[in-house]
């Protein structure tokens, strides 16, 4: 699997900027609201230590691509059309955009944090990115509370007089997001609530609605345009409120991450994705010097533009996914010469099978054991994979 990372945020918030600096893809971008219609997919990268040099190697990665022993291995991003309060009601693109975004595994929320768009995505001053943060969570709320309604009416309508298994009818209902009976029973009673409906109020059910949510649609705040007073300002203040501490905010500038690696493409510049510096290499006039200079400074504050960043955040922080390099009979070579030439995204407690099975089905259906290419120690299928881990594979087939 490729796993997809989804954007989403109010219109003219930067999102589409944020998905070309990403990608270095060109969806239109504009200062008004829907410049998105339809949702955009690009391939960006996310970053991992290339394990080549421990085994006295260099790589060569048919996926992605490697610079100075850094693995740039990709990931889908999808640009989702842009939302107003209302969505779950159909306001909006509504349905459109809640479709999109459920063929997502994380989200990244692009908030405006200079406050200069509302809620409309209309320019203003002084919006609180606040609002903008609790409109988007209400909705996605909203919308996975109703269809929990639907799956309590779905139970009632087959309840018999027997033990009650909510949680398999509520799992049935919401299984589009990746969900099932046994996450639903631990949340249900992570929040102390009986496994009868009936004793459910209506701040229970919407209580359920989010945290299912929560586990389901992991997300992370990048709080764009990071490079203006006001957006600092407005970080500050909301990463030191109570109330936002269950969300992870990532300072980032796209329009910052954007001009670097354009600078980079021209020759003006050395820039890396996600270095906290570059250097210039090229001749720049005066205005550009300019530029690249208020950059360089907004980069020795932050550690970077935030652009990669958040991706790698919300990818293996958010989701807990790990990076395994393939390895073959040969240590890290394979037969064609290619030395690390794959590196797979797996979901968090992944096993030595597990990888197996993503390889090829009938490598998975052949499994006889797995090999760590460090150790050279022999692995049981059941072995649950780490970062960065090189793993041969030994199957019959």
């Amino acid at each position: 699997m490729t796993y997809k990372i989804g954007l989403v945020g109010k219109p003219s918030v930067g999102k589409s900027t944020f998905f070309n600096a990403a990608t270095m893809n060109d969806v239109p971008e504009g200062a008004y609201p829907f410049t998105t219609i339809d949702p955009s997919v690009g391939e960006a990268y996310v970053r991992v230590d290339c394990a080549a040099p421990e085994f006295g190697e260099t790589c060569t990665p048919e996926t992605g691509y490697c610079e100075d022993g850094t693995r740039f291995v990709p990931v889908k991003l999808v640009d989702v059309a842009g939302l107003i309060p209302g969505a779950h009601q159909g306001e909006g693109l509504g349905n459109q955009f809640l479709t999109d975004l459920n063929e997502a595994d994380v989200l990244v929320h692009v908030v405006d944090f200079s406050g200069e768009t509302d809620l409309e995505g209309e320019p203003t001053e002084g919006h609180d990115p606040r609002a903008d943060i609790d409109f988007l969570e209400n909705e996605l709320d909203m919308w996975y509370l109703d269809v929990l309604e639907k799956g309590i009416e779905r139970h009632r309508s087959g309840y018999d007089g027997e033990e009650s298994k909510v949680e398999v009818d509520l799992a049935e209902q919401m299984s589009a997001f990746r969900t099932n009976k046994d996450e639903i029973k631990q949340v249900v009673l992570s929040l102390d609530l009986p496994l009868d409906p009936d004793g459910w109020d209506a701040d229970d059910r919407e209580a359920l609605a989010r945290e299912i949510r929560k586990r389901t649609k992991p997300m992370v705040i990048a709080a764009n345009k990071m490079d203006t007073p006001a957006a600092q300002a407005n970080y500050e203040d909301i990463t030191n409120d109570p109330e936002y501490e269950h969300l992870t905010v990532v300072p980032a500038s796209a329009h910052a991450e954007k001009a670097l690696k354009a600078a980079d493409e021209g020759g003006a510049v050395d820039y890396r994705a996600g270095d906290g510096d570059f250097e210039v290499t090229g001749d720049v006039d005066a205005e550009q010097e300019t530029g690249l200079d208020a950059i360089g400074e907004f980069l020795d504050s932050f550690g970077g533009t935030g652009v990669q960043r958040t991706l790698e955040t919300a990818l293996f922080d958010e989701l807990g996914a790990v990076a395994v390099f393939p390895g073959s009979a040969n240590g890290i070579v394979t037969d064609d010469g290619k030395v690390l030439r794959d590196c797979f995204v797996l979901p968090a407690g992944a096993t030595a099978e597990d990888f197996a099975y993503h390889l090829h089905s009938d490598i998975g259906d052949g499994f006889l054991h797995a090999v760590d290419c460090r150790t050279e120690r022999q692995i049981a299928a059941d072995a649950t994979l780490s970062n960065r881990d090189v793993v041969e594979i030994v199957s019959t087939n």
